[in-house]
C-alpha cells in the first residue's frame, strides 16, 4: 500500500516509492529503492524533499502515514476548487484553422534548435538572429490560438529529448506570459529564455545527459553545472538580454532554497525565473525519457500542485494551470460514457469541461467513429457526459496524437 510521510519520519528499511519533488533536483531521478542507511537520507534532506510516497508492501510502515489515495483526492478537490471560476479567454482562430501553421512552426524551430545547440557543443557562439525569427514566429501561432502549437509540443521522441524541450518550454513561456498580460518586448525576451534556457546542457557529456538510470553524486554535479555553463556562453552572445540570461541561470532554482546554481530562495527569484522553472517542470515530467516514462499532463499538474508549497510560487502555477487548462490540449481523457477522447481546445467558460475528439472505447476495447464533443454543453453534442480520468495512452495502446492532429 503506497503511502505519504514527512521526510522526518523516514528510517532504513523503508521501501520508497516516489519522492515529491521534481526530478531535475535530486540525483535519484524517478528510482524506487530501499533506504538502507543515513547517506540516502542526507542527500534527500539536502536535495529539499519535505515528503515521500513509501510501499508498505515491500518495506516498513509508518503509523501515521495517509493513504495515497487520500492524498490524491484532496490534491484534486484543492485544484477544482482553485481553477473553478470562469475565466476569459480570447481566441482569433480555431485551433483547427491554425493547426497547419503550427505544423511548420514547430518543424522550423526544431531545425533551429537543433543547429544552435550542435554549433554550440562545437564551441561556437550563439546566434540572436537565429533565435529571434523562431520566437517571434511562435509567439504568432500562439496570439492566434495558443491550442494548436501547445498540442503540438507533447510529441517528443527520445533522440531529440533537449532540442524539443527548448522550443516547448519556449511555447510554453509565451503563452504563460502571454496570460498573465505581458506583451512587447517582455513576451519576446522571456520566449527567448525559453528557447536557449537548456543551452548549457550542450557542455554535458552524452553519457551523463543520457544516462538512463540513477546518477551518482559527481555526475549530478555535473547536470548540476548546466545552468552555469549555459549562462556563460549566452554571455558571450551580442545583444542579449537580462531576462533570457537570468531564465537560463535561475530556471533551477526552488522558492525554499533547495535549487541550483545559486540557492536562491523567495522574491530573490525573479518571477520570469520563477515562471521557468514551472514551465521546464511540467514539460519535463510529462515527457518520455531514457531514464522515466512521461506523466499524462493533468496527472503531472496535480503533482506539481503537490510539491508547489516548497518548490514554486503557488500563484504562478494556478495561472499557468489556467493557462494551460486542467486538461490541456492533447491529453487523453475518459468519459463516465466509458469513450476515450483527446481535447482539442478549452472552453472559455470552465477548465473541467474542454471540447474533445472521442475515438475509442473502453467498453468493446476498440476504436470508433472519431466525434466532436463539447462538454461544456448542457444538452446534446457533449451534454450528459463528463471526465473521469486522465489516463495514459500507453495502458490502452493508442495514440492520441493522431487524432488531436487529424483534419
Amino acid at each position: 500500500m503506497l503511502k505519504k510521510i514527512p521526510v522526518t519520519r523516514l528510517r532504513p528499511g523503508m521501501f520508497i516509492q516516489e519522492l515529491c519533488g521534481d526530478w531535475m533536483s535530486h540525483p535519484f531521478w524517478r528510482a524506487q529503492f530501499v533506504l538502507k542507511g543515513d547517506g540516502d537520507l542526507r542527500r534527500i534532506v539536502e536535495a529539499g524533499i519535505q515528503h515521500v510516497y513509501i510501499d508498505t508492501k515491500r518495506g516498513l510502515d509508518d503509523v501515521e502515514a495517509v493513504a495515497a489515495d487520500q492524498v490524491q483526492a484532496a490534491v484534486e478537490q484543492e485544484i477544482v476548487k482553485a481553477m473553478s471560476a470562469p475565466q476569459e479567454q480570447i481566441v482569433r482562430v480555431s485551433v483547427r484553422e491554425e493547426l497547419a501553421r503550427a505544423k511548420r512552426v514547430h518543424e522550423q524551430a526544431h531545425k533551429v534548435v537543433r543547429t544552435m545547440m550542435s554549433d554550440v557543443r562545437l564551441g561556437k557562439a550563439v546566434s540572436l538572429d537565429d533565435a529571434e525569427p523562431v520566437v517571434e514566429a511562435i509567439t504568432g501561432s500562439v496570439l492566434r490560438n495558443g491550442g494548436a502549437l501547445m498540442g503540438l509540443i507533447g510529441i517528443k521522441n527520445k533522440d531529440d529529448y533537449t532540442f524539443l524541450h527548448s522550443v516547448s518550454v519556449c511555447t510554453l513561456m509565451i503563452a504563460f506570459g502571454r496570460s498573465l498580460g505581458i506583451d512587447g518586448d517582455e513576451l519576446r525576451q522571456g520566449g527567448i529564455g525559453g528557447l536557449l534556457h537548456d543551452i548549457g546542457k550542450m557542455k554535458v557529456p552524452d553519457e551523463v545527459l543520457n544516462k538512463p538510470g540513477r546518477l551518482t553524486d559527481a555526475e549530478f554535479e555535473l547536470i548540476k553545472q548546466h545552468p552555469g555553463d549555459g549562462h556563460a556562453v549566452l554571455l558571450e552572445t551580442p545583444g542579449i538580454g537580462a531576462i533570457p540570461l537570468d531564465i537560463t541561470r535561475h530556471h533551477h532554482e526552488r522558492l525554499d532554497g533547495t535549487g541550483y546554481p545559486d540557492r536562491l530562495a523567495g522574491d530573490a527569484i525573479s518571477t520570469m525565473a520563477r515562471m521557468a522553472a514551472i514551465v521546464d517542470v511540467y514539460d519535463a515530467i510529462t515527457a518520455d525519457r531514457c531514464y522515466h516514462k512521461g506523466m499524462p499532463a493533468a496527472e503531472a499538474l496535480r503533482k506539481m500542485w503537490e510539491w508547489s508549497t516548497n518548490h514554486f510560487d503557488q500563484k504562478l502555477l494556478q495561472a499557468f494551470m489556467r493557462c494551460v487548462g486542467i486538461y490541456p490540449v492533447g491529453s487523453l481523457v475518459r468519459l463516465e460514457s466509458g469513450r476515450l477522447g483527446v481535447v482539442i481546445e478549452q472552453n472559455e467558460g470552465s477548465l473541467l469541461t474542454p471540447k474533445l475528439r472521442v475515438f475509442f472505447s473502453t467498453k468493446s476495447n476498440g476504436y470508433i467513429k472519431p466525434e466532436l464533443l463539447d462538454l461544456g454543453r448542457k444538452l446534446g453534442n457533449g451534454g450528459g457526459d463528463r471526465i473521469v480520468s486522465a489516463e495514459a495512452p500507453d495502458k490502452w495502446g493508442v495514440d492520441p496524437q493522431r487524432f488531436l492532429l487529424a483534419d
